[in-house]
């Protein structure tokens, strides 16, 4: 399967998640899709059969209440059957709203915002330390940079040359009740990066073959941990829903739940 195909598969799925859930966050989900496509269909190093290999690369969706997109690559790939997808945000489900590490594939338990990055590091420099290769990648959203727990990671992976770390900020600049620019304003936010010494990049997160050009690690790979910028939508491939801070909290269902579907080329099986 192809990344594209991948994500509109990521897209059905939450989709029809949230909606069996009467549960949100699905414009987040919507945002990030390209970019867990990309990371798991053509970058990240894993072993669908055994989860745990230690050579695997690590990821941390450190913006935890989009989880229901991870779950849904983790099912597209095999890891468990898509029909489990089905006891999102259940009672007694392991598939909770907020990314669980109960479910195979998942690296760590995220929600509270800012607190993925600082794990990352800790990963990072261990593997540093232990002398292993594989590499590390914390997806963090933009509205999260408002927490100091962040730069605090970003200050101490930097002096450790943690050239083995790479995040993905899902800049759709629209956090939970209003645009980002009128919370608390991140520009001049590539700058800020760089002055604290990171490798930055910025790219169209939607578009998968600037993303694959990107995460190659062959090219950015020096002593600088790397921060790429992904400028995104947020509720990315359904129009209503495309830049619409209602859709950060709104469930689809009814009417929006079809028209959603329908855009997007209809729902997807329960194999």
């Amino acid at each position: 399967m192809n990344t594209y195909d991948l994500a509109l598969n990521i897209r059905k799925d939450v989709v029809r998640m949230t909606h069996l859930a009467k549960s949100s966050h699905i414009g987040s989900m919507l945002s990030i899709a390209d970019i867990i496509a990309v990371l798991y269909g053509k970058v990240l190093n894993k072993n669908v059969n055994n989860p745990q290999w230690p050579y695997r690369d690590r990821f941390i969706l450190s913006k935890g209440h989009a989880g229901a997109a991870v779950y849904a690559v983790l099912a597209e790939l095999g890891y468990f059957p898509i029909k489990k997808l089905n006891e999102y945000c259940s009672n007694g489900s392991v598939f909770s709203g907020h990314i669980s590490h109960d479910v195979p594939g998942v690296e760590l338990s995220t929600g509270s915002l800012g607190h993925g990055l600082s794990v990352g590091v800790g990963m990072a420099l261990a593997a540093k330390m232990d002398l292993k290769k594989h590499r590390v990648f914390v997806l963090l959203s933009d509205g999260e940079c408002d927490e100091g727990s962040n730069w605090e990671a970003a200050l101490f992976a930097a002096h450790h040359k943690l050239s083995n770390l790479t995040i993905i900020i899902d800049y759709n600049k629209i956090q939970s009740l209003a645009p980002v620019k009128d919370t608390v304003k991140l520009e001049p936010f590539r700058d800020k990066w760089i002055s604290f010494g990171w490798n930055v990049k910025e790219v169209d997160g939607h578009n998968h073959e600037e993303l694959i050009d990107i995460l190659d690690f062959d090219i950015l790979k020096n002593e600088k941990p790397t921060c790429i910028i992904a400028h995104t939508i947020k509720g990315k491939g359904v129009s209503f829903m495309e830049n619409k801070v209602l859709w950060h909290y709104r469930t689809p269902q009814g009417e929006e739940y079809e028209k959603a579907l329908e855009e997007l080329g209809g729902g997807r099986d329960e194999r």
